[in-house]
């Protein structure tokens, strides 16, 4: 999947200096940052519903326009995709490519137990009690 967003993001890149008339990427750019975020935000929410109403032909439309409207969003910040996968290699060495990391230092789980073994070793850490607080 990563081969297809590069893909994306290359031809992103290539059609931002289009014709705003007939580009879609093109009008994107020419509008800005704020309008691509809103179209990013607007997509998400029809994933969402679509997700909440069970259909799924419909998860993989809104997806797919979802990824499209980050990579104009990314290509506009200057992020490249290869910038936001070394990202997640480096939380799935802290956490695994499952879990999301804290926003802040304040937030990391309690450590229940260390494993003394390889530094390749990730730290085990309850979840449970940070679920429990965010309930209260």
């Amino acid at each position: 999947m990563s081969d297809s967003l590069e893909r994306l993001y290359v031809a992103v890149i290539a059609a931002k200096d289009l014709d705003p008339a007939t580009s879609r990427t093109a009008r994107l750019f020419q509008r800005g940052p704020s309008k691509m975020a809103k179209k990013l935000a607007e997509e998400a929410i029809e994933v969402v519903i679509d997700a909440v109403n069970g259909n799924s032909d419909a998860v993989i439309r809104e997806s797919a326009d979802l990824l499209y409207n980050l990579t104009v969003l990314w290509a506009a910040a200057g992020v490249r995709p290869e910038d936001v996968w070394r990202e997640m290699e480096r939380r799935e060495d802290m956490l695994g490519i499952a879990e999301k990391l804290p926003k802040s230092r304040l937030k990391l789980p309690k450590v229940v137990a260390v494993v003394a073994a390889p530094a390749a070793r990730r730290r085990i850490v309850a979840l449970e009690g940070r679920a429990l607080r965010k309930r209260h």
